[in-house]
């Protein structure tokens, strides 16, 4: 934020880009460039938050947190900040880093698997802020920093990795930098994110195109919805593995479901199970993926890892704590996944 600013951020406003925008917004910023630039910082620490923690709530938290620190500085203090986004950045990293260390002791409290957030949308995501392409279809090209498959990746990272990496790989920051933030010297964090690129060599997130991989998403549709196994698993890779987080709330498997033929059983089961539901082809965090609805209600948001034309990964997110913002929830103190999506985080 740019120092000299006395408005504070709004944490609840709702920056969907599907939504009907505010007549007073465009206004407000031309009036206060300084509030136009603070919200755009806003906006950049949220991609950061999201792609640190794998949760939309939590990365807002730790953005009002950033900000609360900000205010909490006397009008000398912020005008000695040179640089107030490096200032704000660098605040954000650290308490994200306080919570990867906290957020491995309630993971294993967590019933069955834990899996990121789904976000709709996934065009303002990109974090350099390029132009992109005009083809939703092909956003995947843009930035897969925030793929289901990358973040599922980035949180097997150790907390000081995840951190160096998300920071030099994905935002462009110097190692110097970053040093400040994980209280490592420059070395060390270039090691940090060393390891982190290794980790993800082993298992990459994904190879495929855009055009191949929304062909493929389709006809896993398709199979689906017909109940034709021999069509669906055709379409899966002989190692594909299922995860499903239900948050102990929903039925889901504990464990993860491996294999062609189990996988394809599964998803077939579950459609006799319930046949009254629907399957929507959407865009979850940037790639082609699918929604489950059932009476108009979303009850399963399932993100899709492809490769070489096989579906590789199945990530299936049923937690209704995790679906709120598919369901048009806005209540208060609750930010939607799909808002800061579509609202253009970069």
């Amino acid at each position: 934020m740019p120092p000299g600013s006395g408005q504070r951020p709004d944490a609840d406003a709702d920056p969907d880009a599907d939504a009907d925008p505010d007549p007073n917004a465009d206004s407000a910023t031309d009036t206060d460039p300084a509030l136009g630039a603070l919200m755009a910082e806003r906006r950049r620490l949220l991609g950061l938050g999201y792609r640190m923690l794998g949760s939309v709530q939590d990365a807002e938290d730790v953005v009002q947190e950033t900000y609360a620190r900000w205010y909490a500085l006397s009008e000398e203090a912020q005008r000695a900040i040179d640089v107030p986004m490096a200032w704000l950045t660098r605040v954000a990293s650290r308490i994200c880093l306080d919570q990867l260390g906290s957020a491995r002791a309630r993971r294993e409290r967590y019933t069955g698997e834990w899996l990121p957030e789904p976000v709709r949308h996934g065009a303002g995501w990109a974090s350099t802020g390029g132009s992109g392409a005009d083809d939703p279809a092909d956003r995947i090209t843009l930035d897969e920093s925030v793929s289901m498959g990358m973040l599922v990746l980035l949180d097997a990272m150790t907390p000081a990795e995840r951190v160096a990496f998300v920071l030099h790989d994905v935002f462009g920051l110097p190692f110097a930098e970053i040093a400040e933030t994980v209280g490592r010297t420059p070395a060390a964090c270039r090691q940090l994110a060393s390891t982190a690129r290794r980790r993800l060599a082993h298992r990459p997130p994904g190879s495929s195109t855009a055009a191949e991989h929304g062909r493929v998403v389709t006809a896993f549709r398709e199979a689906c919805e017909s109940g034709d196994l021999d069509a669906l698993v055709a379409l899966l890779d002989p190692a594909v593995e299922s995860r499903s987080d239900g948050g102990g709330t929903v039925r889901a498997a504990l464990r993860p479901v491996v294999g062609r033929d189990k996988v394809a059983r599964l998803f077939l089961g579950l459609m006799r199970r319930e046949p009254e539901s629907d399957i929507v082809e959407e865009e979850v965090n940037g790639t082609p993926g699918v929604s489950v609805r059932i009476g108009g209600t979303t009850v399963a948001v399932l993100a899709v890892g492809v490769r070489d034309g096989l579906i590789t990964d199945l990530w299936m997110v049923l937690n209704p704590d995790k679906l709120r913002a598919w369901n048009g929830e806005r209540g208060a103190g609750e930010r939607g996944a799909d808002g800061v999506g579509a609202g253009g985080v970069s």
